[in-house]
């Protein structure tokens, strides 16, 4: 019979219960899904062609193995798509990774040893808190406003730790553009701020930035890497939100020196060569641009269709209007519980986020009147149907 006490420390707090049904796959049509980031059926580019080429024209490479730093032309063609943002990156300084969240793992092993405190933004994306506990992590949460993380309130934090002998946190963990969940875009002079101090504390940024091509309004504002003069800065890429999330393939951009201390890291044999030959192909070609302002028109247009419909079925909530990225935050009365009223709209058939889960200090200490809606997998016509689902159950708790 099994034993716990063989457990790791790491293990010994994880459930032991399955994943409950969470992707697409798994229901029927009559569920409306606002809960994850899942792409627009209509927007999966057709991929087929570069995939035949790549596995004639290029069989040889695309099946055997390869660098766990990934094939040379997609570190090229992603330094040189950086550099348009203004960096000066070269390949060395960009590792290919299995989506994002590899990326962050990753950054964690490098930096992380257990009890090592971090920053993080009160919300955060939910699905890096468990990666980050499990690594340990002691965390030092840092509210935002519409113009992205407090600059202010993280010197005053940090100062607050010094002065007590606590040693100051190894990373800051930032979603920059269209934050998740909060949909908030960090002003420049917030930007500028934030790496100012950083460097000055000698304390790492860790730039999680997957929706930066998925922009709808307003100008693009620099960089966190761009602004980067010391090194200090981890930039994480993905192709999951403008491309499609099936095809696992993510970067970091680090300095060429812990690059190479992170491929030794790695536990997997390296990103599929094929994956990375589609993508390099697809996105070099003429087509791709035409992609991108097409996942950037669909996308806009479903985020003005929900926030709209949130206006006219729950007219008490706050919402969070983005300028780009997968989702809209919802701040409802202090009086209604964000938890019960998603757990109700799950059993309407809709799917949804509560926003406590998005804050690293969970249970009683995290506020509770917030939900995440995601508006990507959505057809106008789906967001009509369950916003209306939505609105009769939260009718229907605010008058108990």
């Amino acid at each position: 019979m099994w034993n716990d006490n063989c457990l790791a420390r790491r293990a010994e707090h994880l459930s032991t219960q399955l994943p409950a049904p969470h992707f697409p796959s798994e229901f029927g049509d009559e569920i409306i899904l606002f809960d994850s980031g899942f792409a627009a059926p209509q927007l999966l580019p057709d991929l087929s062609g570069f995939a035949a080429d790549a596995l004639t024209a290029h069989r040889e490479e695309v099946l055997q193995y390869a660098s766990g730093r990934g094939q040379p032309y997609l570190r090229e063609w992603l330094a040189n798509w950086m550099n348009e943002d203004g960096c000066a990156l070269t390949a060395d300084h960009i590792l290919i990774t299995n989506g994002a969240k590899q990326g962050i793992d990753l950054v964690c092993r490098l930096l992380l040893d257990e009890g090592d405190a971090i920053v993080v933004t009160a919300p955060t994306y939910f699905t890096a808190i468990p990666i980050f506990r499990n690594h340990g992590a002691e965390f030092v949460e840092i509210g935002q406003d519409d113009a992205g993380l407090d600059v202010a309130a993280l010197e005053a934090a940090l100062d607050a730790r010094a002065a007590v002998g606590k040693a100051a946190p190894k990373f800051i963990y930032n979603i920059p553009e269209f934050h998740n969940p909060t949909g908030a875009t960090m002003s420049a002079a917030r930007r500028e701020a934030l790496v100012a101090l950083a460097e000055a504390r000698g304390i790492p940024i860790v730039e999680d930035s997957p929706y930066r091509r998925v922009r709808f309004d307003g100008p693009d504002a620099p960089l966190l890497k761009a602004l980067d003069r010391s090194g200090s800065v981890f930039h994480l890429g993905t192709f999951s939100k403008l491309v499609a999330p099936g095809l696992r393939i993510g970067w970091v951009a680090a300095e060429p020196a812990l690059v190479a201390r992170m491929v030794q890291l790695k536990s997997e044999g390296g990103s599929s060569p094929l994956i990375q030959r589609i993508i390099h192909e697809f996105a070099r070609s003429d087509r791709f641009p035409e992609h991108v302002a097409r996942v950037q028109a669909a996308y806009r247009e479903r985020r003005d269709h929900i926030v709209a419909a949130v206006a006219r079925e729950l007219p008490d909530a706050v919402v969070a209007v983005p300028e780009g990225g997968y989702y809209v935050w919802l701040t409802l009365p202090e009086h209604v519980d964000g938890d019960l009223l998603a757990a109700r709209a799950h059993a309407a058939g809709v799917h949804l986020i509560a926003g406590s889960r998005f804050f690293a200090a969970q249970g009683a200490a995290a506020p509770r009147n917030h939900i995440r809606l995601s508006f990507s997998y959505t057809t106008p016509a789906q967001i009509d149907d369950g916003v209306g689902r939505l609105g009769a159950v939260y009718r229907a708790l605010a008058g108990e």
